[in-house]
Formats: structure tokens, C-alpha cells, sequence
């Protein structure tokens, strides 16, 4: 717990057999309360190894997608009464140590949703991701700050931590199961008007870490393009599309 609040790790899953140990051993375990794993139909000892470490699996017997794992997941938080519900990736790309600074952010009452950003602090190239990566990375950001009208370091990171009460009045049931799931969370936070802060989180890339080919990256970039139009015909009051409405 902090501050009271109770706090749950969600995992998607999908061929991190390989990883699960290291992320978990980094998890502070002093401060979280659930762990939770979707495992999205891996063909390898993803579920087997989580098991042996204890931790708690959800099973997809088809695999559904990044943004319909994602689902899963917060479908659960919710459910077991989280109030914040920290999005970790099993691969050990991102710093799990954070945690508990980014669920404080949250419980601190600042904040309702909190980005791990992996532009804050010049970590990106630093951690190894491809140069091709990181300049689409700050192209389509400045895009969408523009069209969403924010001012954030990144859109892409998938390390996030939530409040239970922004996760229970967004309608993301409704969002892609593909990897746009993520921004089009985002541009709901952004457009329903959710405090949203950033932290600086170093990133490693390497064999083993999980990462969409050049061809999927190409089409996320289209649809987040296309989110953002969305999201500005929304700001501009000429096109109320259902992705920007909240659940009450």
C-alpha cells in the first residue's frame, strides 16, 4: 500500500518467458499488493515460469492483441478493488523500481494517470532503441500535442500507472485490441481532462524485449494519426466520436 491505497501490477504477456524472472525480482514487493499476469496465448514457458514465481495468470486461449490483453487486465484490477493499477511489461524494457514512485504520484492525489517517459532525461538512444524509433517517436508526439493540444514528452511508453476512478469512468472497453489501444487511452485522459503527469524511466533494448517490426510500426503510426484528427475534430466541437465520451 501507499498512503492507504491499495496497489496492483498488471502484466500483458506475450512470449516473456524469458524476462518474467528479472522483471519480477525488480518489482518492490514491499509496496505492492496484487500482481497480476494475462499471458495472450504464448507459445512458450511464459505461464509455466509465472507460476513457479507465484504469481497470479490469466489465460487467453487465442491470442487477442496488445490492447485486448490490456483489457483483460484492468477488467481484473477493477474487479479485485485496486485503487492504483501500475501497467508493467514482463520484458524488463522498463524500470520496475519505479513503481513506487509512480504509484506515490498517484496516491499523492496529484495525479490521476502517470507516464513512464522514456524521452525525459535523454534515456531513449541512451537505453538502445533504434534511431528510426526514437525520430518517428518525436515526430507523431509533436503531432498529436499539437492536435490534442498537450504538452507531453512521449505517447508511446508503455509503462503507465492509473487511478481506479479514471480507469472506471473511461470507456476503453470499446478501443482497439491492437497496439492504438494505448493512444487511444491517452487521448481520452487528454481530452476528458485527467491529471496527467510524466517520469523520467530509463529503458533497456535487447534480444529478448518485446517490439512491434517495422511494417506494424507503420501501421500504428496511421492510426494514431488518425486518433488525433479525431481528437482535434472533438476539441474543435465538429465531430463528438464516441472514443472521447466518459462512462459514468
Amino acid at each position: 500500500m501507499i498512503n492507504g491505497r491499495t496497489v496492483m501490477v498488471v502484466m500483458p504477456a506475450y512470449r516473456a518467458g524469458r524476462t518474467l524472472l528479472a522483471t519480477w525480482n525488480a518489482i518492490p514487493h514491499d509496496v505492492v499488493d496484487h500482481v497480476l499476469l494475462v499471458d495472450d496465448a504464448s507459445d512458450d514457458d511464459t505461464v509455466s515460469t509465472a507460476l513457479e514465481l507465484g504469481i497470479r495468470v490469466k489465460l487467453h486461449t487465442r491470442n487477442i492483441g496488445y490492447g485486448g490483453n490490456q483489457k483483460t487486465c484492468y477488467r481484473d484490477a477493477l474487479e479485485q478493488g485496486a485503487d492504483i493499477i501500475v501497467m508493467l511489461h514482463p520484458d524488463y524494457q522498463y524500470e520496475p523500481r519505479l513503481i513506487s514512485a509512480m504509484a506515490g504520484m498517484i496516491s499523492s492525489g496529484v495525479y490521476d494517470m502517470v507516464l513512464g517517459s522514456r524521452v525525459l532525461g535523454g534515456g531513449a538512444l541512451k537505453g538502445g532503441m533504434p534511431l528510426w524509433k526514437y525520430i518517428a517517436n518525436r515526430c507523431l508526439t509533436a503531432f498529436e500535442n499539437i492536435l490534442l493540444g498537450a504538452k507531453l514528452s512521449e505517447y508511446h511508453t508503455g509503462y503507465r500507472a492509473y487511478s481506479r476512478q479514471l480507469l472506471a469512468e473511461i470507456d476503453w472497453e470499446n478501443n482497439s485490441n491492437d497496439f492504438q489501444f494505448d493512444n487511444e487511452l491517452l487521448a481520452q485522459v487528454i481530452l476528458g481532462g485527467y491529471r496527467l503527469g510524466e517520469i523520467s524511466v530509463p529503458t533497456k533494448y535487447f534480444k529478448d524485449a518485446s517490439s512491434i517490426n517495422f511494417i506494424r510500426s507503420v501501421r500504428y503510426g496511421i492510426a494514431v494519426l488518425g486518433v488525433s484528427v479525431l481528437g482535434l475534430a472533438f476539441r474543435s466541437g465538429l465531430y463528438r466520436h464516441r472514443l472521447f465520451c466518459r462512462v459514468k
